[in-house]
Formats: structure tokens, C-alpha cells, sequence
């Protein structure tokens, strides 16, 4: 199989991958942002091998997402919104 250049590509691939790409990195910076954002005993396991894994396309902000934040505990004062 060949490579396909950009201009080879149909319009609306063209967006498809505009709009894959969107949303790959929206979600890396969501996750390292929340992972700034986070003390280490609200992470499961070392921060800098999350931040690395953030890196992994779509894998690594879902699996960070689903699998490294530690849930947070309910009625805790944290400055943020409370869960009633």
C-alpha cells in the first residue's frame, strides 16, 4: 500500500483527520492538565510515567482518565464545586 499525501486525500477525510486530531489533543491536554493539577496521592502509581503515557494517541489520556486518577472523596472541602 502506498502513502497517501495530503492533497491525495478526498475533502472529507481532510476533515475527518482535522477532527481526529482536535480531539486527540484536546483530550492530552485535558489529561495533563488534570494531572498538573493533582497532588501525587490522587494518582495511581508515578505522575511522570502518567504524563508520558498521556502521550500515547487516544490510549493514554482514556486509560489515564479511566484508570490513574484515584476518586475523590465525597463531602471533602477541595475549594471546588461539592456533590451533594
Amino acid at each position: 500500500m502506498t502513502r497517501k499525501k495530503w492533497s491525495d486525500l478526498r475533502p472529507g477525510q481532510r476533515r475527518g483527520f482535522i477532527a481526529a486530531s482536535l480531539v486527540e489533543f484536546a483530550l492530552a491536554a485535558a489529561a495533563w492538565t488534570d494531572l498538573a493539577r493533582r497532588t501525587p496521592e490522587q494518582v495511581r502509581g508515578r505522575k511522570p510515567l502518567w504524563a508520558a503515557a498521556i502521550a500515547v494517541n487516544f490510549v493514554g489520556p482514556i486509560a489515564y482518565f479511566c484508570c490513574g486518577r484515584l476518586p475523590a472523596e465525597r463531602g471533602r472541602e477541595s475549594g471546588g464545586a461539592r456533590v451533594l
